[in-house]
């Protein structure tokens, strides 16, 4: 299991007194940069191919309280793929220093090309690094489908 170590700090706590939902983000973000990293996806290996990644939602959900006297460790692992390696799809899970599951973010995303703006394909050499990345035991195959899942869509203000 992928796992990064991340200390609680002051700025990670919220008006509440725990963590702040926006660490949760900036905490699983950078475990997935890292695990990416490692995988063979270097930030030399993304500008050489111009691809960016992009996040299209996070869900966090939410067992047990940090505070700020924690400490986290922060798994990865790819829960889903399309063929082309276009969609991704990432789990994050959140333990205390005792080993308590304190929290699961899932998020989808894709590739963007950084001059088109548009979503692409990987490159093979870096669809099969991605292809042998640990994945989730409920791993499954993405379709476009999966991106609207959700049926959101854009809703703009009136002009006046």
């Amino acid at each position: 299991m992928y796992l990064k170590d991340f200390e609680v700090r002051w700025s990670d706590i919220d008006a509440n007194r725990h963590l702040a939902n926006s660490a949760y983000q900036n905490m699983m973000s950078h475990a997935r940069m890292d695990f990416l990293t490692e995988n063979g996806f270097t930030h030399q290996s993304l500008i050489k191919h111009n691809l960016g990644p992009v996040v299209f939602y996070e869900h966090v959900y939410y067992f047990k309280e940090v505070m700020p006297d924690d400490s986290l460790k922060v798994s990865t692992a790819l829960k889903g793929l399309s063929d082309d390696g276009r969609f991704f799809q990432f789990e994050h899970n959140f333990y205390n220093q005792n080993g308590k599951n304190c929290a699961r973010a899932i998020m989808l995303g894709s590739w963007i090309n950084m001059k088109s703006r548009s979503i692409t394909t990987l490159p093979e050499n870096m669809l099969n690094m991605i292809s042998e990345m640990e994945k989730t035991d409920d791993f499954t195959k993405l379709t476009k489908e999966d991106t609207r899942k959700y049926q959101q869509r854009p809703v703009d203000l009136e002009t006046a």
